[in-house]
């Protein structure tokens, strides 16, 4: 990977960890675990779902394999810069990372995000290769992805339920 790609890379995904922190700091877990009146999901159940699709989606990139030749595909990678901070585009979780209670407390599932996100900065950080020339698979695009593409969802997504856990604090207060 070239240094500006990494250097883009480690800034997009130290973005979207502040912004994660930054949208549960000061949240104490029985705020965190108050769902919205019309059935959302909870601060809780966000982390929860942030921590275990990072786990899962860098378990795809450490099972990629190498395309042979560089697989860029610049319209791909603007959607989803553009798509994946979109939420008034309802995207509906694969089951796989869908909450289920696998964290009690929102300290419990931030750290468990915390320590993921740890393995992907370390992972870029290392990576020698053209993360383009390795594909892998997504559990929501019916094509492969390469890895590029795979770590531009792995770092804006936070960002995106960041978005929300701000908007389910705001209304579990006002109920």
């Amino acid at each position: 990977m070239e240094d500006g790609e990494r250097r883009v890379m480690l800034r997009l995904l130290a973005e979207g960890s502040e912004a994660l922190r930054s949208a549960v700091a000061g949240v104490d877990d029985l705020d965190a675990a108050r769902k919205p009146a019309d059935g959302g999901w909870s601060v809780l159940d966000c982390l929860e779902h942030v921590a275990v699709t990072e786990s899962a989606l860098f378990a795809g990139i450490r099972n990629a394999t190498p395309a042979g030749a560089p697989q860029p595909n610049p319209e791909r990678e603007a959607k989803i810069s553009t798509r994946a901070l979109d939420r008034g585009r309802f995207i509906a979780a694969p089951e796989i990372v869908v909450p289920a209670g696998r964290f009690v407390t929102a300290s419990d599932a931030f750290a468990a995000f915390q320590s993921a996100r740890a393995d992907t900065v370390r992972w870029v950080e290392t990576f020698p290769g053209d993360l383009r020339s390795w594909i892998t698979t997504h559990p929501m695009v019916r094509t492969p992805v390469n890895c590029w593409e795979m770590l531009l969802m792995i770092a804006l997504h936070p960002k995106r339920h960041a978005q929300q856990i701000v908007t389910i604090r705001a209304v579990v207060a006002a109920q």
